[in-house]
């Protein structure tokens, strides 16, 4: 994949994916955050939430971890399964951890 449009769009589809399967509320997502000056936003809504990330300017890796955290904190996860479904999220992403072939070090 080659936009950051696209890879954002890949790896919310997939989290959310994953998210439901896992008979947890599956979130949806979109940049950039409505606050000024935050890098991730959560907003709650009758049946789901919506999960608000900045994508510019950020390693990727980042962006990816924040739309992780939201659905953490979306679905009100504690330790240890909090942890478990971090891990198994970063799992599900595979190559979208990386950006594409080759690893970005910021998106633009």
């Amino acid at each position: 994949m080659s936009s950051t449009t696209q890879m954002f769009a890949h790896a919310a589809r997939t989290l959310t994916r994953a998210a439901r399967q896992r008979s947890l509320i599956g979130p949806t997502f979109r940049c950039p955050p409505r606050l000024s000056g935050v890098d991730r936003s959560v907003r709650r809504r009758p049946g789901g939430a919506v999960i608000a990330v900045r994508l510019r300017g950020r390693p990727w890796a980042a962006v990816l971890g924040d739309m992780i955290e939201g659905v953490i904190v979306v679905n009100d996860l504690s330790p240890p399964q909090a942890t478990r479904l971090r891990t198994e999220l970063w799992e599900v992403l595979g190559p979208a951890a990386t950006g594409d072939e080759t690893t970005q070090s910021q998106v633009a």
